[in-house]
């Protein structure tokens, strides 16, 4: 059984803030949202967690590890170097789902997100490390069967990311409809969901689905971790499993990951 710890961040305040007080400059907002973005992968990523921006104004991370002390040090960082501040909530589940369920219902308990008292919001309680096991964690890496030959050399730039979206909002509304996993779209043609324990034939149903749904081929790489760093290169050395083997499905093991990186 997994046990995944879920952080929800949230800008404060963010949507008044941003036309306050008149509208600002449009690049300069997705300039502020990348760096932000960046400081918190960064943070979050020393620490062997992954963060997802969703829609940037509001990012979840994966933070099986990190202390309530760490989260503290986050909060205090972003607000010393931005003009804006970030709330977090954080909550654990054996299924993904139900933890940025418990995540969110504590930022929500403590005021609108758009409620310009609310500041610096740190609810929830990280898993203790006596309840911590090395296979917390499960990450799925799935990533687009030959989207070079098919989208990337044969279509022009915004007809091959429509394929490669309409197969992310296949496969992310599948996984949490039949799994309560967190689906989270990472560049390129790669996405990478955040998992309960499921089967190999589970990881095939999603991918049968998306080909049948939008006719989009996947694979998938899986791996299960202490920790999502953990997790995420076992599944990486999975999907090159898959690569190379031409197989849809596979399940990677920390010796591996640990043998690979001893190299």
């Amino acid at each position: 059984m997994t046990n995944t710890q879920l952080t929800l961040v949230q800008i404060d305040n963010y949507g008044p803030w941003t036309v306050t007080p008149e509208p600002r400059r449009e690049m300069d907002l997705q300039t502020m949202q990348s760096r932000l973005f960046a400081d918190l992968a960064n943070f979050v990523g020393a620490r062997d967690g992954y963060v997802f921006f969703t829609r940037f104004d509001n990012m979840v991370a994966v933070t099986n590890g990190l202390t309530l002390e760490d989260h503290a040090l986050l909060q205090e960082s972003i607000g010393n170097r931005y003009p804006v501040t970030v709330s977090l909530g954080i909550g654990a589940d054996a299924v993904p789902a139900g933890a940025l369920e418990r995540a969110t219902e504590r930022l929500q308990r403590m005021g609108s997100a758009q409620d310009g008292d609310r500041r610096q919001v740190l609810e929830g309680v990280p898993i203790s490390p006596e309840e911590r096991t090395d296979d917390d964690v499960s990450i799925a890496h799935f990533d687009v069967n030959d989207a070079t030959g098919k989208y990337t050399d044969q279509l022009n730039e915004f007809d091959s990311f429509i394929r490669i979206e309409q197969g992310y909002a296949s496969l992310m509304r599948y996984m949490r409809e039949a799994h309560d996993a967190l689906s989270f779209f990472v560049g390129g043609d790669n996405i990478i969901a955040v998992c309960p324990s499921l089967s190999s034939e589970e990881y095939r149903g999603a991918i049968d689905h998306v080909e049948e749904a939008v006719g989009v081929e996947l694979k998938v790489g899986v791996g299960r971790g202490a920790t999502a760093h953990d997790a995420g290169m076992a599944a990486k050395h999975a999907l090159e499993a898959c690569r190379h083997d031409g197989t849809a499905v596979e399940f990677g093991t920390r010796a591996e990951q640990a043998e690979a990186e001893s190299d």
